[in-house]
C-alpha cells in the first residue's frame, strides 16, 4: 500500500509541475476547441495569433485563467491514476508471477485507473473549462451583438470567477448533475492514457534491457507516448470540451451524445472543426507528459524516502 501511495504522491507532484509549465498552451487550445465559427482561410492565422490576442485583451493573467483549479485537478488526476494503476499492476504481477504486465493487462489497468479518475475529477474539469473559456464565450456574444446592432459594444467583460464561485454558480444555475457534463466522452477518452501508458511501458521495457534509464529517457518516453495518444483521440477531446460548457437551448448547438456532437461539428464546421487547437494541444500534451514522467520519477523517490522515514518513526514511537 505504501508503494501505491508513493506512486500517487509522485504522480501528483509531477502533475503540478507539468501543469504550471504548460498551462498557457492549455488556455489557447481550450478556447480554440470551443469556438463554433465556420472554419475559414484565416483559421491558421488566428491560431498563430491566439496567444497575442489573449495578452492584448486580458493581459498575461489571461493565459492562466483557471490555473488554480487546473493545478488541483491535475494533481488529483495523476495521484488517483497512479494509485489505481500501480495497485492493479501489482495484482496482475502477483497473479501471473511476471515482472512486467502484458499489453492486454497494461491496457486494462489503464482503463480501470482512467475510469476512476473521470468519475472522481470530472467536476473539477467542468469548472476549469468554464473558467478557461469564459472570456472567449463572452467575446463571441459581444461580437454577435455588435454585428446585429451595427454599434460598438462598450460592455466590459466581468472579472474572472474563483473556483468556488464558479462551482456554486454551476450548481445553482444548472444543478449538481451539470458537474458531470461530458462524463461519457471523458470515459471514452480513457483510451488516451491507455494508449499513452501502453506505449510508454512497451518502449520503457525495451530500453531497460540495454541501459539504466535517466531523466532524459523518461522525458522522451513521456513525449513519444503522449504524442501517439493525443493525435488519435483529439476529436473526442473537442466534443468533451464543448459538452462541459453550459449547453445551448438551440437544438442545433446542443450535443445530446458524443456521436451527435461529432456529427454536428462536421456538418457545421467541416472535418477541420474536429481538430481546432490541435497544434497547441499536441505541443502542450507532449511537454506535459514529458515533464510529468520526468518529475514523477523524482517525486516518487522523495515520497518513498518520506514514507520510509515516517514508518520507521512510528515504529520507534
Amino acid at each position: 500500500m505504501s508503494d501505491n501511495v508513493a506512486h500517487a504522491l509522485g504522480g501528483a507532484g509531477g502533475g503540478i509541475v507539468s501543469m504550471l509549465l504548460t498551462y498557457p498552451l492549455i488556455t489557447v487550445s481550450s478556447r480554440l476547441q470551443v469556438q463554433r465559427k465556420q472554419a475559414s482561410a484565416s483559421s491558421t492565422e488566428s491560431s498563430a495569433n491566439a496567444i497575442q490576442k489573449i495578452i492584448k485583451q486580458e493581459g498575461i493573467a489571461g493565459l492562466f485563467s483557471g490555473v488554480e483549479s487546473a493545478v488541483f485537478g491535475n494533481a488529483l488526476t495523476n495521484g488517483v491514476y497512479y494509485f489505481f494503476f500501480e495497485w492493479v499492476k501489482k495484482r496482475f504481477e502477483q497473479a501471473s508471477g511476471r515482472r512486467n504486465m502484458t499489453t492486454g493487462q497494461s491496457m486494462l489497468a489503464g482503463a480501470l485507473a482512467g475510469a476512476a479518475v473521470v468519475l472522481i475529477t470530472n467536476p473539477i474539469w467542468v469548472v476549469n473549462m468554464r473558467q478557461t473559456t469564459k472570456k472567449n464565450s463572452l467575446d463571441e456574444d459581444e461580437e454577435e451583438k455588435d454585428v446585429s446592432s451595427g454599434e460598438a459594444s462598450t460592455k466590459k467583460t466581468p472579472a474572472k470567477q474563483s473556483f468556488w464561485k464558479m462551482l456554486f454558480d454551476i450548481v445553482q444555475e444548472d444543478g449538481v448533475q451539470a458537474l458531470w457534463q461530458g462524463t461519457l466522452p471523458a470515459l471514452i477518452l480513457v483510451i488516451n492514457p491507455i494508449i499513452q501508458y501502453t506505449v510508454f511501458e512497451r518502449i520503457k521495457a525495451g530500453w531497460e534491457r540495454s541501459r539504466k534509464l535517466g531523466n532524459l529517457d523518461f522525458f522522451m518516453l513521456g513525449a513519444i507516448s503522449k504524442l501517439a495518444a493525443t493525435a488519435i483521440t483529439y476529436p473526442y477531446i473537442v466534443v468533451k470540451s464543448r459538452m462541459q460548457l453550459r449547453q445551448s437551448k438551440d437544438a442545433a448547438q446542443r450535443y445530446n451524445s458524443v456521436l451527435d456532437g461529432l456529427r454536428k461539428i462536421v456538418k457545421q464546421e467541416g472535418v477541420q472543426g474536429l481538430y481546432k487547437g490541435i497544434e497547441f494541444k499536441l505541443v502542450q500534451s507532449v511537454l506535459t507528459a514529458a515533464f510529468l514522467f520526468m518529475a514523477k520519477e523524482q517525486f516518487y523517490r522523495y515520497a518513498v524516502t518520506l514514507l520510509a522515514l515516517t514508518g520507521s518513526q512510528r515504529r520507534t514511537n
